[in-house]
């Protein structure tokens, strides 16, 4: 019997709720290191939150702390999990093409965020507006002062999912789409099972990796947290020859990224892809699941990206996308077990920052299921925190 095929027929060490990057990343890292997982989604691998993203893998947007911290091993990680992956789906678009933060105003704020950023470990080069103009000459002349990030990157967020997922597959793991998760089974205090909308699935373990959606789960199996969908529109020009070079936004991103206002906010981030076309973000706003296409979103979004790039004013704009990002109050992703039923964990809460820190979430959540010292401290990530335990 094939080797695949045996271990479909087994129970399965760890159900994984939800193919996105996270649960993607997660159980990898689990079959890596010999964990049986099984991966459920509703409806197929990266079909929420990956696809609806921009495929940002940054160090330049978060201040000193545990995100950052967070996001540096991540950075790491993703070359080792990118080693791993099976030759045929290995090329996932890494570009490893840094970031450009650039004031237009005082240019003291960024100055000084830079600094405490290369005292986190952060490669931060601050650059005067003539250097800015050699890495993007049609950056607008109003720049007065940037922040060159060589370690920013850039992945395709769905052709990197499928191949963590195919990665899974190689090492006898199991993708089901079109499977609802609705609850756990319980025994004795302890998780048992999935209940889904094609049977019960045994199983050790249960990771909710829902995203957005994550609340819901927990609630439904039990053991409420609180993550809430925040929504991002992008905007996608025509096909261009090579105009923008690295990962380009505005001072003003690092605090709407912080943010916890619930109103929309809107900051500059322009980049452009392998295809040739040009992405323009960013926004958030908490509107539930609304996903009406809001026609001031897009021109704020536009207004602000002629600004930075005044060039783009006369590039015809093809398409515009949107997405639901799962957020928690405090701003910290949710990565572990849950103390109030044993079995059932958590990978979530990461907001539009999820492609970045997926490979380090994974790592984190296979460290500490198997009992092993986690190369990051996992406390302020932990479930059983105030901000994050629903009432």
């Amino acid at each position: 019997m094939h080797r695949s095929a045996m271990h479909r027929s087994a129970t399965p060490d760890v159900v994984v709720v939800g193919a996105g990057m996270v649960g993607a990343a997660c159980a990898e890292a689990l079959t890596a290191a010999g964990v049986q997982v099984l991966v459920i989604d509703r409806d197929g691998p990266a079909a929420g939150t990956t696809a609806a993203g921009e495929g940002n893998v940054l160090v330049s947007d978060k201040e000193p702390g545990p995100e950052l911290d967070l996001a540096i091993a991540s950075r790491s990680e993703w070359d080792a999990v990118r080693g791993r992956l099976p030759e045929r789906v290995a090329d996932v678009e890494w570009e490893a093409k840094g970031g450009v933060v650039v004031a237009t105003g005082d240019p003291e704020p960024l100055t000084a965020f830079a600094v405490k950023q290369r005292e986190a470990g952060v490669d931060a080069r601050v650059i005067t507006p003539a250097e800015v103009f050699e890495l993007e000459p049609l950056l607008t002349p109003r720049v007065t002062i940037g922040v060159h990030y060589p370690e920013d990157a850039q992945v395709q967020p769905v052709l990197a999912a499928t191949a963590l997922l195919a990665a899974v597959r190689e090492r006898g793991g199991e993708v089901r789409s079109g499977v609802t998760a609705l609850g756990v089974r319980q025994s004795g205090g302890r998780v048992v099972g999935v209940d889904t909308s094609d049977g019960d699935i045994a199983c050790g373990a249960v990771l909710n990796a829902c995203g957005p959606w994550s609340g819901a789960f927990s609630a439904a199996a039990g053991a409420r947290i609180e993550v809430l969908p925040r929504r991002g529109m992008i905007l996608v020009t025509a096909p261009l020859p090579e105009c923008v070079r690295h990962k380009v936004y505005d001072a003003d991103y690092v605090g709407a990224v912080g943010s916890g206002d619930a109103e929309l906010q809107t900051s500059t981030v322009v980049e452009s892809t392998r295809a040739g076309t040009v992405l323009i973000g960013s926004s958030r706003e908490r509107i539930g699941f609304d996903d009406t296409v809001r026609v001031q979103v897009l021109r704020e979004l536009a207004r602000k990206a002629v600004g930075l790039f005044p060039f783009l004013g006369d590039v015809p704009v093809l398409r515009a996308y949107g997405g639901f990002r799962p957020y928690a109050p405090d701003h910290l992703p949710v990565i572990g077990p849950d103390p109030r039923l044993l079995g059932l964990w958590h990978a979530t809460g990461h907001e539009g920052a999820g492609i970045g820190l997926a490979p380090a979430t994974g790592r984190l959540i296979t460290e500490q299921f198997l009992g092993l010292t986690p190369q990051l401290d996992p406390t302020p990530f932990r479930v059983d925190r105030r901000a994050v335990i629903a009432a």
